[in-house]
């Protein structure tokens, strides 16, 4: 029995004797399966062909992403904090060398996911720290790989290691691009001033002062206006500078929170607007 692992979007799967028919994520409409079909491929050749690059981004927040490029080529982000550590999205490799790395910097209590698309090897990044798993229950259908690890959390807000405003890292249910899609806060983000991690619940556009919203990225299907309103609503009661995306270069360094107002103002009117022309 293998876990397999879908070689597009790089989600483990149920232990199963063979490759499974299909990858339900990448059927469904707000992925895609590539133009060669459905591929698969294992840890042990994750491990034999990859490895993971990790790196400070500021301090207390180290990012981890695979080299060479696999599936979407997301980051993972590690958030330090006097009470416990998170591991915000996943990836599909995961190496010795990565655990002792981790483990230096204090190894991870809590995994938590923006959306379904960013779980990778959750579960076996799970089992090798002893961590807890963190999915909105939302989203509980595209657990791929369910296990005891995981917990499905519910509602619009879940403090972590400790509580309420005072909780140093906050998940917060957006919806949008999926009924669970949530963001992080981090208080001490920024220098202070607060940050967001957002997967591509509010993607970081290649102009910086803006963001975006879509229901499927590969796909170009947009989010109606309430899905958007509802989306900025929702991280509206906290403080934040920065954002950052799953994405290396996708960050917003200062000026966060203005951005998104901006862009979801963009973006409601360039869908909702009559053409001057007709």
């Amino acid at each position: 029995m293998e876990n397999y692992i879908c070689a597009t979007c790089g989600v483990q799967h149920a232990a199963t004797e063979g490759p499974p028919d299909g990858c339900p994520i990448c059927q469904d409409e707000r992925q895609y399966i590539g133009p060669v079909g459905q591929r698969w491929t294992t840890m042990a050749q994750l491990q034999q062909d990859y490895h993971n690059v990790i790196r400070p981004v500021e301090p207390n927040l180290t990012g981890i992403v695979t080299h060479p490029e696999f599936c979407i080529a997301q980051r993972a982000l590690l958030v330090q904090t006097p009470h416990g550590n998170l591991l915000w999205d996943c990836i599909s490799l995961i190496d010795d060398p990565t655990v002792a790395a981790l483990q230096a910097l204090g190894g991870v209590d809590v995994i938590a996911l923006s959306h379904p698309h960013l779980a990778g090897s959750m579960v076996d990044w799970a089992h090798a720290f002893d961590a807890t798993i963190y999915m909105h229950a939302a989203d509980r259908q595209w657990a791929m790989r369910p296990d005891p690890s995981i917990e499905f959390w519910e509602g619009e807000t879940l403090p972590l290691f400790g509580n309420g405003h005072d909780a140093p890292l906050t998940l917060i249910n957006t919806g949008g691009h999926f009924e669970g899609s949530s963001v992080a806060h981090w208080a001490a983000g920024a220098e202070g001033r607060g940050a967001l991690l957002t997967g591509d619940t509010i993607m970081v556009a290649s102009d910086r002062r803006y963001v975006t919203f879509m229901y499927s990225y590969p796909n170009m299907i947009p989010l109606p206006p309430g899905a958007v309103r509802r989306i900025v609503a929702a991280v509206e009661p906290f403080s934040y500078d920065r954002i950052y995306g799953s994405w290396t270069p996708r960050v917003i360094h200062e000026g966060a929170r203005e951005a998104v107002q901006r862009s979801a103002e963009r973006y409601v009117a360039a869908i909702t607007d009559p053409d001057p022309a007709l």
